[in-house]
């Protein structure tokens, strides 16, 4: 008895599409908030002149399939006609196990005769040559349309260098910025311009930043609980935060570790793997030493650390950073900082009470948040966001924007009461060649310019209102190196 049948395929298919006999997307599916990369997608979608094939990428509960389903109901209301629109679940089992070609037929054959329709593929990876199909639809149906989703990063960036070079967009989709957060949630929300740029609070006066903190401390209360659960929508709404917890660990960590990474890498001893994360867990924000790691974790060899690490990569659990180099000054070998995805992430899997009364503790915390928010920023730009270490006593940036045309922006994250900055700092000393040097502090009063010997100005902002302000100016399409000077 075959596994697989094109009865079984359609069946499959039509629980998934109930809007071919109804007319509309359930509510349900839909939720009521759209995230940032909802309108990025749906702009790419209704390009005319350029068409490209948009490809959604993120780990698990951030949102893709809701956004898929948004645009579902967006085009509906547009007046698209219910048939001309499919989604395809490449997770489920009898669609994973079934012919990529036979699942089309299927729907064609029985749904829509015309080629000219929306294809939605929800987690392509899992389909055995996605990426060739992908450019066969592309090239052979040019009326087509897709969207797909993955959650495997670069082997979805491979495929689109590979297969879809010129022919479609990866658009990452992370978890909540903190704004996002606060959207979401309803709060009542401060009262700011839409193009205020963080940088632009140099040229205003103490009143005016006065003001404008004053405005942004509505937000500050919720700063914490966004660092606890706040990264992933369904989480961030729901009214126990301790079962969040359990379910972001069991529903995005676990089936990751368990059953997403062994099943695309063939991986056979998930323990190793589950071993590795755990240690990058504690030391996210920290330079790592592939060599350490293999000692400390014993029996795991070095190229079994290298290559899972680019794995929970792929899966997007972590980041990366890199050194810069900066003006010449000479940088530590290429060691990786790592970084957890998202600082919710890695409360879940600690399960450490004391983390946010733990001022070191939460100097890992806050960072993490500000490297996830600056990299999501940057992620559609021509540019890297790495860190420097270098120069007379390895002085250390944490975090360094690096255009490849323009000056670099610095980041320097001081999570802590005073948040003090020496003047030989490297921050202090290297802001001259930059076009903008931001210190990152804790208590809402510890804002306003810091003034380095040379008379550079560098700008003080707690952590929630740079974060928040970032955020504003993300939704609003203040983007690049435009949005901080």
């Amino acid at each position: 008895m075959a596994i697989t049948s094109r009865d079984g395929i359609l069946k499959v298919l039509t629980a998934y599409n109930p809007w071919w006999k109804t007319g509309v997307v359930n509510p349900m599916m839909t939720k009521n908030y759209k995230r940032f990369a909802f309108y990025e997608a749906m702009k790419r979608l209704k390009e005319q002149e350029i068409r490209r094939t948009v490809v959604l990428t993120g780990t698990r509960r951030v949102g893709k399939t809701t956004i898929q389903y948004q645009m579902i109901e967006e085009l509906l209301k547009s007046g698209v006609a219910p048939q001309k629109i499919v989604f395809i679940s490449m997770d489920h089992p009898m669609l994973k196990l079934s012919d990529f070609q036979d699942v089309l037929e299927c729907y064609h054959e029985n749904i829509c005769a015309t080629q000219d329709v929306y294809y939605f593929f929800d987690e392509i990876q899992y389909a055995k040559d996605w990426d060739r199909w992908l450019k066969i639809i592309y090239d052979t149906q040019p009326e087509t349309r897709v969207v797909a989703t993955g959650s495997a990063s670069p082997a979805l960036m491979r495929g689109s260098q590979e297969s879809g070079a010129g022919r479609w967009t990866v658009i990452q989709v992370p978890t909540l910025s903190f704004y996002e957060y606060c959207e979401l949630l309803g709060i009542d929300r401060p009262e700011i311009p839409q193009d205020l740029k963080p940088t632009s609070l140099l040229g205003k006066s103490q009143i005016e930043r006065t003001q404008l903190m004053l405005q942004l401390s509505k937000v500050q209360n919720h700063f914490m609980r966004y660092l606890q659960v706040g990264g992933f929508p369904e989480l961030a709404l729901a009214n126990n935060d301790i079962m969040a917890q359990t379910v972001l660990r069991e529903d995005v960590v676990d089936k990751v570790l368990k059953r997403d990474l062994p099943s695309l890498y063939s991986i056979r001893n998930a323990t190793e793997l589950e071993r590795i994360f755990l240690y990058l867990c504690n030391v996210s924000s920290e330079i790592v030493s592939i060599d350490a790691i293999a000692k400390e974790l014993n029996g795991v060899t070095r190229a079994t650390v290298e290559t899972y690490i680019q794995y929970l990569e792929s899966a997007n659990l972590i980041y990366r950073s890199m050194p810069v180099d900066m003006a010449g000054k000479k940088v530590l070998k290429a060691r990786p900082k790592i970084y957890i995805a998202d600082a919710a992430i890695r409360n879940a899997v600690l399960m450490d009470d004391s983390i946010l009364t733990d001022s070191t503790e939460m100097g890992k915390v806050v960072e993490t948040a500000v490297y996830k928010h600056v990299a999501a920023f940057y992620y559609q730009f021509a540019t890297s966001v790495g860190y420097f270490r270098g120069g007379g006593k390895d002085k250390e940036i944490d975090i360094v924007v690096d255009y490849p045309t323009v000056r670099n922006i610095l980041i320097e994250v001081k999570y802590r009461d005073g948040a003090p900055i020496a003047d030989d700092a490297a921050i202090s000393q290297l802001c001259e060649d930059a076009s903008a040097a931001i210190i990152v502090t804790k208590n809402a009063d510890d804002f306003g310019v810091h003034h380095t010997k040379t008379g550079k100005e560098m700008l003080r902002i707690p952590a929630f209102a740079f974060l928040y302000l970032l955020g504003n100016a993300e939704k609003h399409g203040y983007r690049g190196v435009e949005s901080f000077s």
